[in-house]
């Protein structure tokens, strides 16, 4: 199912309703958190080898992030028992959206060119390469073949301030087109209210 970008995306200054996410496996979680900025970001689907690739790279910075006053939400179009499959050993808040409402209210969408784009294929066939290793070994699992919400979906990422703004905003244009952590390292540093000063509103 392809889902095209609203005309008006939300950009840094558009303010997020409150709410509570449930997670697959660590409890509810609120977006905006009232101490924290939130990093939320939307990957595909569960198991998804270009997904993966990325994540361990934010496990590896988990503390840095931590430390830096953020929370990570990430946020997959599968449904919950098929994340607990592959994301149950993660560190942070992942989200099970596969009626696709929350990509729709943030404007994220799915196109051919997630993996037609050069610049994917790259990432891709080394997370295919080292997700394959990974399941031979015993410690992954291959992707579900049928995916409901398909397999052409974008990533975007959102740093969301503790009153419900967002501070910066990523639209991927191809499957590995997302912050790194040293960017989200750099951009919450950059937002990140001062010590006893409350964030803006």
């Amino acid at each position: 199912m392809l889902m095209r970008r609203p005309a008006r995306p939300l950009r840094p200054g558009s303010t997020v309703t409150g709410r509570t996410l449930a997670t697959v496996s660590s409890g509810p979680v609120d977006v905006p958190d009232p101490d924290r900025l939130v990093h939320l970001q939307f990957r595909r689907f569960a198991g998804c080898p270009v997904c993966h690739l990325h994540l361990r790279s934010v496990v590896r910075k988990h503390a840095e992030i931590e430390a830096a006053g953020v929370r990570e939400v990430v946020v997959f179009h599968s449904s919950a028992e098929e994340l607990l499959r592959h994301t149950a050993d993660l560190p942070f808040a992942v989200v099970a959206d596969p009626g696709k409402r929350l990509y729709a209210e943030f404007g994220v969408e799915s196109a051919p060119r997630a993996l037609l784009s050069p610049r994917a294929w790259g990432p891709v066939v080394a997370a295919v390469l080292r997700g394959g290793w990974e399941v031979l070994r015993g410690r992954e699992r291959l992707p579900a073949p049928h995916q409901p919400g398909g397999r052409l979906g974008l990533p975007a990422d959102f740093l969301i301030g503790s009153d419900g703004r967002i501070l910066a905003a990523k639209y991927g244009e191809h499957a590995y087109d997302q912050w790194p952590v040293d960017e989200l390292l750099r951009l919450a540093s950059t937002h990140r209210p001062a010590a006893g000063h409350p964030p803006a509103r």
